[in-house]
């Protein structure tokens, strides 16, 4: 076992070996994808995902749609728009309209390379006639709060789309649609990443094809090469509610041999109304927290890859059992974790990554 293991760095090589650009470059290069005449690139990750293709091929036609303050390795020629996260806005109708039009114009015998990411549902959106953007902004808050898993939201985000589940590419008219995506669902789906933005549809004219170009499962193993021997287990099994999870996690951890323990998955979170500052990680690592109180040699971090955790600037924290304190009831009760976990210095920040693969737990346990 590595002794006073660096369990943050573990995670960051995690996330390091699913980074968009580097992940994209050798996707290009191994699936030999050939120049493109338009690029349209999606997500959290759109940013660095279009700069790998500007690496390879030079200057394109390109389409960048991003949350706000993601657009840092974004090609210089790109056009860019940016727009909201976790619930759409007004921009996010533009991006919507934008990657509408540049499909629509593709001309006969183009190849587009549509390049996708997690956050894309709420970056890009067309509304169904007699939709309005606040009787959607309501639908999306309802449904983050519901405890649904990324599966049935995105399902139910396809029905009320214009542009999502194939929708959007039953408007090309070019020759050749070559789909790369960082996946942030479970089974690696195109179909359900963005709630299938970049999925064909069902009756095409066109050539398709899809390629996974990083997922959760690589940014595991990446973080078990950097522990070596030390890790113990490797799973992607955190898809549960975050209140069955933590004392699942909690138990397997103060009952296990000295070593790394690595996790993966998506947890969903029920919210209360009004819910207050953090994330399902974050709500995660509370709970953690408290079950593990007392407890000496555990520690337990548990981040999102994507760099941010709900609509606060941290992605996660790491906890031990000394962070636990009677007030950390009520910042449950309230979903108001990010500052109870701030005030006990232990979120984790990052900033934009250029990736997201879901989340990454990674917890260290010390022999007695």
């Amino acid at each position: 076992m590595i002794q006073n293991a660096d369990i943050l760095a573990l995670w960051n090589a995690g996330v390091a070996a699913v980074q968009g650009r580097s992940s994209v470059n050798l996707a290009l290069q191994s699936h030999d994808v050939d120049r493109p005449d338009l690029v349209i690139s999606v997500g959290k990750a759109a940013a660095s995902m279009a700069c790998a293709v500007h690496d390879v091929f030079g200057e394109l036609p390109t389409l960048v749609v991003t949350k706000y303050d993601h657009t840092q390795d974004a090609p210089q020629h790109a056009r860019i728009v940016e727009s909201a996260h976790p619930v759409p806005d007004e921009a996010s109708l533009a991006a919507g309209s934008a990657i509408q039009d540049a499909i629509a114009g593709s001309p006969k015998g183009s190849h587009l390379l549509f390049l996708v990411s997690g956050g894309a549902s709420s970056l890009a959106e067309v509304l169904p006639d007699g939709m309005t953007l606040a009787e959607l902004s309501k639908e999306t808050q309802t449904l983050l709060a519901s405890g649904k898993d990324i599966h049935a939201m995105n399902a139910q985000r396809k029905e009320i789309s214009q542009i999502k589940g194939g929708k959007a590419l039953a408007g090309f008219k070019g020759r050749k649609v070559t789909t790369l995506a960082i996946s942030d669902v479970q089974g690696d789906d195109v179909g359900i990443i963005g709630s299938g933005i970049a999925a064909a549809p069902a009756s095409h004219d066109f050539e398709y094809s899809s390629h996974i170009v990083a997922s959760n499962q690589i940014a595991r193993a990446a973080a078990v090469e950097k522990a070596g021997t030390s890790v113990i287990s490797n799973s992607e099994d955190m898809y549960e509610d975050v209140v069955t999870l933590a004392p699942k996690i909690a138990a397997r951890l103060r009952a296990a041999k000295g070593g790394i323990y690595i996790m993966g998955g998506e947890p969903t979170v029920v919210l209360p109304p009004n819910p207050g500052l953090g994330g399902r990680n974050m709500m995660l690592a509370a709970m953690i927290a408290r079950e593990i109180k007392g407890t000496v040699g555990i520690r337990v971090l548990i981040a999102g890859t994507d760099g941010t955790d709900g609509p606060t600037d941290a992605t996660g924290a790491l906890v031990d059992g000394q962070t636990w304190d009677a007030s950390g009831h009520l910042a449950i009760e309230q979903a108001n974790v990010a500052p109870w976990l701030d005030a006990k210095d232990v979120l984790i920040r990052s900033g934009p990554t250029g990736t997201n693969v879901m989340d990454l737990l990674i917890a260290e346990v010390r022999s007695s």
